[in-house]
């Protein structure tokens, strides 16, 4: 039974990625959007119940925000989905889709595709573990099992023990022979496989991820599809975020500046360097604020060679943004 949220669960939302999306990253999106359903890095199950640091780290300003999850274990995943749920996340995600070496000697990832019945049981037990919505994060095939019957039957179990929302990555992945950034741009892109699954499934949840870089490309996608997810294109120029909440969920906000978005950053940037955080931390968040601007190459040159000095404050950004001209 689908569990209720409080806002447009998954029709836009900013994919997780290994050692970028923090919490930092997150509150620099959450600046420019107000609706996007944002997403942390994936986090282990061993890295939450057996880890030394503190993985599960967010501000109050970054709702809505879904925790992805790597495991296999159903009784770890249930433990690490109430983890989640107390430490305030609104959603709960199942990484079925990393094809990286150190994810599959975790038994965890892509792998996973080709056991759709331990990953049904594994959205039960955190489903009956936590009130939170569950989804799942996967490919459209791993390796030789590519084909649409073994993707519809990989969905038809897990949906089956209760996961009605699908993020799914429009390329199939190879778990061995291709690097994760290879199995990001190597396979080809099927959308309309994704768009048949809609077609197949139409009371589930299905968002489309991979090789999307426009909000135009967006609007394309929602007419067949319930949700977008962005990635590295949104990294590279984030400011592709400050009209989304305006195209995509018809608010009447204003739209605010580049300059109005580095203002508003500016309160967090000082109590983060309060709390002990070097100025990078924050700033190779915001490196491609500017992109496309004149002066957008002293920005970045600017902030990277400056923000990991110890003592670097708001002042080292403020020069930075000095060199830039805006339309």
């Amino acid at each position: 039974m689908k569990k209720e949220t409080n806002y447009p669960s998954n029709r836009f939302s900013i994919a997780p990625m290994l050692d970028w999306t923090d919490r930092h990253c997150r509150h620099f999106h959450r600046v420019m959007s107000k609706e996007t359903l944002l997403y942390t890095e994936m986090v282990t199950t061993g890295a939450i119940l057996y880890g030394k640091g503190d993985y599960l780290q967010k501000g109050d300003a970054e709702h809505p925000v879904c925790l992805q999850l790597g495991g296999f274990a159903t009784a770890d995943l249930a433990q690490s989905a109430i983890a989640g749920k107390e430490r305030g996340y609104d959603e709960i995600n199942l990484n079925v889709g990393c094809p990286s070496d150190r994810v599959q000697n975790g038994r965890f990832g892509a792998c996973l595709m080709a056991e759709g019945d331990l990953v049904g049981d594994a959205v039960k037990a955190m489903q009956d573990a936590t009130d939170l919505p569950i989804s799942v994060k996967t490919r459209i095939g791993i390796d030789d099992l590519d084909s649409y019957e073994f993707l519809c039957d990989f969905i038809d179990k897990v949906h089956n023990k209760g996961c009605d929302t699908f993020i799914v990555h429009a390329r199939k992945a190879w778990l061995s022979g291709l690097s994760p950034k290879q199995n990001r741009d190597v396979p080809p892109l099927d959308y309309d496989r994704v768009y048949q699954l809609k077609k197949d499934f139409p009371h589930l949840t299905i968002a489309i991820n991979g090789g999307i870089k426009t909000l135009d490309e967006c609007e394309t996608h929602l007419e067949h599809l319930d949700g977008v997810m962005l990635g590295r294109e949104i990294y590279s120029n984030p400011y592709l975020l400050s009209t989304v909440d305006q195209r995509l969920f018809n608010s009447q906000e204003k739209v605010l500046t580049r300059f109005e978005v580095l203002e508003e950053m500016y309160p967090y940037i000082e109590q983060q360097l309060k709390d002990g955080s070097y100025l990078n931390h924050i700033g190779r968040h915001m490196l491609g604020l500017f992109q496309g601007l004149p002066g957008a190459r002293a920005w970045r040159r600017h902030l990277s060679e400056n923000g990991h000095i110890p003592g670097a404050g708001i002042e080292t950004m403020q020069k930075a943004a000095s060199f830039v001209t805006e339309d």
